[in-house]
């Protein structure tokens, strides 16, 4: 239709223009028509381009996403190998440490078994020292018991020996002692001469020393009575209380302490009164057994010497007893009458520590050491 309209305006223009006009416009239509043949055909290629374009942009996404899809296929494989890879790792490292858990049973096993058979051994090392132990402690008492037996044996021989040499000894010693007598009696008689000529000087000498005497006694007596020592202070008076229950309290020793002491004091009594009776039984035991036995009490026994000193000596410290049992008697009576624990020098207190180490005490420490009260 716009061909068939452009053809008519053609020739509408044609018949009205002249033939010069004509053959211009004419060359101007096939320009134009080439011009716009040109056009299509530019803008037919620039959409074939662009077609061409497009499905190159097509083809390239397509690649791309291909390749996109090639590569996530390729991770997820790697993916799953290094999961696999992986598990096995895993479960060779789980084997690996089954084997090792099983190794280390076995050798604890070993182990305990070594140290059960060491026990054993060491248990049995025990057993045969404390058996060879035994034996030789009953080997050892029985050298023991032997020895004792030939020291014993050895011991009554020596004994033996040295009485017959006593005997013997005393013996010699007789003849001896009988032989010098008479080498003395032989000596005396020849000094006998010899003294009486002595006496006259010695007379003279004897009354000489008399004088020498007589002059150091009296200057003797006149240091004595230069040094004589002034006469004792007069006792402090001792403040007594009311008596209660047999005892008499004091400013410096009250009832319970006095009460203490006496019952310190009864005690301490029995304890002696009981010694010096089995110390008089012993003495007396003594005599009666050397009464009835036959104890020979001369030159060739010494047992008879040794029971009068044993005699002697329970005597002694039965009657050291009762002289102590009389202090305490007194001491007693000094805690009645109130005079208890103060000096009988000096009549200062003594200390309480002294009274309860020596209850019966009458005197200070520095009175015994001749100090205070020291006249």
């Amino acid at each position: 239709m716009v061909s068939k309209k452009k053809s008519s305006t053609k020739k509408k223009t044609a018949k009205s223009a002249p033939k010069k006009s004509a053959s211009g416009s004419k060359k101007k239509l096939e320009l134009k028509k080439k011009l716009e043949l040109k056009k299509k055909l530019e803008l037919k290629k620039k959409l074939d381009l662009k077609k061409k374009l497009d499905l190159k942009k097509k083809l390239e996404l397509k690649k791309k996403l291909e390749l996109k899809k090639k590569l996530e296929l390729k991770k997820k494989l790697e993916l799953k190998k290094k999961l696999e890879l992986k598990k096995k790792l895993e479960l060779k490292k789980k084997l690996e440490l089954k084997k090792k858990l099983e190794l280390k049973k076995k050798l604890d096993l070993k182990k305990k078994l070594e140290l059960k058979k060491q026990l054993d051994l060491k248990k049995k090392l025990e057993l045969q020292k404390n058996l060879e132990k035994k034996a030789r402690e009953a080997a050892v008492k029985a050298l023991k018991r032997q020895r004792e037996i030939e020291k014993r044996a050895a011991a009554a021989a020596k004994a033996q020996l040295l009485k017959e040499k006593k005997k013997e000894a005393i013996r010699v010693a007789k003849e001896r002692a009988k032989l010098k007598a008479d080498q003395i009696a032989e000596r005396l008689a020849l000094r006998a001469a010899k003294e009486q000529e002595k006496q006259a000087i010695k007379a003279a000498r004897e009354a000489e020393k008399a004088a020498k005497l007589a002059a150091r006694e009296a200057e003797r007596l006149a240091e004595i009575e230069a040094n004589r020592k002034p006469v004792a202070p007069p006792k402090p008076p001792i403040i007594k209380g009311v008596m209660q229950d047999g005892i008499t309290p004091t400013k410096e020793f009250n009832f319970e302490f006095l009460l203490s002491q006496r019952e310190m004091l009864i005690a301490e009594r029995r304890n002696l009164l009981g010694q010096a009776d089995r110390l008089e039984s012993e003495a007396n035991a003594i005599v009666e057994n050397s009464e009835m036995g036959d104890v020979q009490f001369d030159d060739e026994g010494g047992e008879g010497d040794t029971m009068v000193v044993e005699r002697e000596r329970d005597l002694t410290l039965s009657a050291s007893a009762r002289q102590t049992v009389e202090e305490i008697d007194d001491a007693l009576k000094r805690i009645e009458t109130g005079d208890y624990g103060y000096s009988g020098r000096s009549g200062l207190p003594i200390p309480r520590e002294r009274l309860k180490a020596l209850p019966w005490t009458t005197e200070l420490v520095q009175e015994r050491a001749g100090g205070i009260g020291s006249y």
